[in-house]
């Protein structure tokens, strides 16, 4: 940019280096670009592979399922005893814990929390972790007794020592297996097996399989989750 001189009739005074010319063409690709970076920021900041994987809040009690799901092989059903039955898989009672801490460890610091629920009636108050949103149905049983496994939603819980969410939960993650359930689908039975490992090691014949002979077919429609 430039304005007439008084003192030097005929030569321009330049206000801005000459350089800032070029800005708007630098400027251009930026600009372009930048609505797709804002785009590829919210898809992956605000997804729940980033908010929601991964959570793992502190809980009153120490409670490791490591030891219990995994060292000691104690099956899920013997705590959530609600998986098989209705939509809620169930937070365990005091009285499930007591069942064996009443002579195992029964002095145990790391117990204090769960003897003081017993003594007084007032539930522990567990935090809970995975949860689906209130306007989505979602039902245990239906997939326990499809012989879904455990893990499939919730990861190796019998390596864990402090729970943690493994997978987003989210509707996309959910309809990619309604429309593909032979990549989890097992033999009856099997769903609380940790580190299940299909016959041949062929997940999908055997998912085909089951698939075929259950006539297993999710719904892939809103209803079916949006009731």
């Amino acid at each position: 940019m430039s304005t007439p001189n008084p003192g030097n009739e005929g030569k321009p005074l330049f206000v801005f280096p000459a350089f800032h010319n070029r800005v708007p063409l630098l400027l251009a690709p930026v600009l372009a670009i930048a609505p797709i970076a804002v785009i590829a920021a919210v898809w992956y900041w605000f997804s729940p592979w980033f908010t929601d994987v991964g959570y793992q809040p502190e809980q009153p009690v120490a409670y490791s399922h490591k030891l219990h799901a995994g060292d000691l092989a104690i099956d899920c059903r013997y705590c959530h005893v609600g998986v098989e039955k209705g939509a809620h898989a169930g937070v365990p009672p005091t009285q499930t814990c007591m069942n064996c801490h009443t002579n195992v460890k029964k002095d145990s610091p790391y117990l204090l929390p769960v003897r003081e629920s017993w003594a007084s009636g007032k539930p522990v108050e567990w935090v809970r972790i995975h949860k689906t949103p209130d306007y989505a149905y979602f039902d245990h049983s239906i997939h326990v007794n499809a012989a879904i496994g455990c893990e499939s939603c919730h990861g190796r819980i019998d390596q864990m020592v402090e729970v943690w969410q493994d997978q987003p939960l989210s509707m996309g993650w959910c309809l990619d297996c309604h429309k593909a359930p032979e990549n989890h689908l097992r033999p009856k039975g099997t769903s609380t097996v940790m580190g299940y490992t299909p016959p041949g090691g062929d997940q999908l014949a055997l998912g085909e399989k089951i698939k075929k002979e259950a006539r297993i077919n999710p719904p892939i429609n809103c209803s079916g989750c949006h009731r």
